[in-house]
């Protein structure tokens, strides 16, 4: 009983992340129309999108008990973690940046996010350390382009991006505290309070244009 409460509060939690998700992609897109930019345009798609498939495969994988669904679903849930990361990355990289450090820093972290997912169809996807390694190399692998970054994006951006990466990051701890009661849901918690930061962050971005 006490897993199900607890699996219920998980699906609850990122369905709560999937409205948000779907709302604000809508309000991201037109905001990106009035930039005057396909680029805008494509990029906050590419990050929305990500966004809805991450909370929506959680709130299915955590909502749904069939043994042989949850085990595909769990496979799409971690994968879709990937997908976000990267999918934060596009708008910064291609809008922002661009140039040399914008496409190389797009080109890496979509290629770890790739090899991510490989590694979920694999048999190494029962070793988790390797999930949470990449998960934070590629979250913290904008260092490499701090300066750069904080040259192309608003100053209040910046500091969004930073706590929206310190929210995923301190997250993990809860991720990690399988004795906690609902240490999950705490995780969920943290993970939607990561990304509202940095969809701020993208939605504040999107009014510096570079041609």
């Amino acid at each position: 009983m006490t897993h199900l409460r607890e699996e219920i509060a998980h699906s609850v939690t990122h369905g709560i992340g999937t409205i948000l998700a779907i709302a604000g992609m809508g309000i991201l897109i037109a905001h990106a129309r009035a930039c005057g930019s396909a680029r805008h345009i494509v990029c906050c798609s590419i990050f929305g999108a990500s966004l809805i498939i991450l909370y929506l495969a959680s709130t299915l994988y955590h909502g749904i008990q069939h043994p042989k669904v949850k085990e595909i679903l769990r496979i799409v849930d971690h994968s879709a973690i990937y997908l976000l990361i990267a999918g934060t990355y596009t708008p910064f990289t291609l809008v922002n940046l661009q140039g040399v450090w914008g496409w190389s820093l797009f080109g890496v972290v979509w290629g770890l996010a790739f090899l991510g997912i490989a590694l979920h169809l694999s048999p190494l996807r029962r070793f988790s350390s390797i999930r949470l390694i990449l998960y934070i190399t590629m979250g913290w692998a904008a260092i490499v382009a701090i300066k750069p970054l904080a040259a192309s994006v608003p100053p209040g951006a910046l500091i969004l991006i930073v706590m929206g990466g310190l929210m995923y990051t301190v997250g993990i701890i809860f991720y990690l505290w399988r004795r906690l009661p609902y240490h999950h849901a705490i995780w969920h918690l943290f993970v939607l309070s990561g990304s509202i930061l940095h969809y701020s962050a993208v939605f504040l971005s999107m009014n510096t244009y570079r041609a």
